[in-house]
């Protein structure tokens, strides 16, 4: 009974993790269009987050001493370069396309495996590559000759390959007989990400009367300020706290298939409250790369010593997100972000 009511739970909180993340493109937007640089807002969004989570550095100040080479590369990667990357995508091209080209990232990740860690991959493992590769050309429209911002485009390839760079780092350490807490390295990754992004965007030179006006929502009006509150709070702190808390109480892959749903709600949210509509093949497409990014996440190889194939067993049956991992936790996208620390 009990073990039923947990994981009812824990599917609820990675429910509202997804959903969460899912809001932050759809917020964000807005305040880029009323004249907020896409690094400010980033720096906004980070900043405010750090400042909220202060207590929860304070009380896992140990991890300064313990991983801080850790605390710096998932605080410039995973916070700093993920959320600037994918800002900036979105203010060129659609929400939901630039989310689909971030969930290449799990797809990515196999190659480094293959390519430069030289470990071999399973077939499902490749197949959910040429599936996301595959759905990713139809949610561009490669037939259309690139009719999509390339910048925008390469932005979000960007922000992907900073989600690789915090795969990687969650492999870190997580064998270890005191793997780091996940939240406070979410704690100190935003206040490192806050500081990398104070000195790379110089808020000093931000409009700052832009948050005292409005933003517009396809046609309605909304309080900057309000849209700022919803960033930091919803899409930042309350995302990755029961992303989070959500991983401890479901297996990585059922995490992982409900955080697949943040693309799927950052599209209809966009289509809704921005009226950014995609055609029929990039829906499909859309489709495709979250059923070859699922396939690859589930195929990423663990870490135990002695693994011989990437995606050659099964992934444990529950257990801490990968940061925090208990010994032999894969790498997963469901770790610290459920999905994203995506943005």
């Amino acid at each position: 009974m009990h073990a039923s009511q947990g994981r009812s739970a824990g599917l609820g909180l990675a429910l509202a993790s997804a959903f969460a993340f899912g809001g932050s493109g759809v917020a964000a937007k807005p305040l880029i269009e009323a004249g907020l640089d896409p690094l400010h807002v980033v720096w906004l969004r980070v900043a405010g987050a750090a400042l909220v989570m202060l207590p929860v550095a304070w009380r896992h100040r140990d991890l300064l001493r313990r991983k801080p080479a850790l605390l710096a590369g998932f605080g410039l990667l995973a916070v700093a370069g993920v959320q600037a990357c994918y800002f900036a995508a979105i203010s060129r091209i659609p929400v939901g396309v630039a989310l689909l080209i971030e969930y290449l990232a799990p797809a990515l990740v196999l190659g480094w495996v293959r390519f430069v860690q030289r470990r071999p991959v399973t077939r499902a493992a490749a197949l959910g590559v040429v599936l996301a590769v595959g759905g990713l050309a139809c949610v561009v429209q490669v037939w259309s000759g690139l009719s999509l911002d390339l910048l925008g485009l390469l932005l979000a390839l960007a922000a992907a390959c900073c989600q690789v760079g915090y795969f990687v780092l969650s492999d870190q350490g997580s064998d270890e007989a005191e793997p780091a807490d996940p939240i406070g390295v979410i704690a100190y990754g935003l206040l490192f990400g806050a500081l990398v992004l104070t000195v790379v965007s110089r808020p000093w030179d931000m409009d700052w009367s832009v948050l005292g006006g409005t933003a517009d929502l396809n046609g309605t009006a909304a309080p900057a300020w309000l849209l700022l509150g919803w960033i930091v709070l919803i899409a930042t702190v309350l995302a990755y706290v029961t992303g989070v808390i959500s991983v401890r109480k479901l297996s990585p892959q059922v995490a992982g298939v409900v955080a697949c749903l943040e693309a799927v709600i950052a599209t209809v949210l966009a289509w809704v409250l921005l009226g950014e509509h995609l055609a029929a093949p990039q829906i499909v497409g859309g489709a495709v790369v979250l059923v070859g990014a699922f396939i690859a996440q589930s195929s990423t190889p663990k870490t135990a010593a002695g693994e011989p194939v990437a995606g050659s067993a099964e992934p444990p049956a529950g257990g801490p997100e990968a940061v925090a991992g208990a010994a032999e936790t894969a790498p997963d996208e469901a770790g610290l972000s459920a999905g994203r620390t995506a943005p």
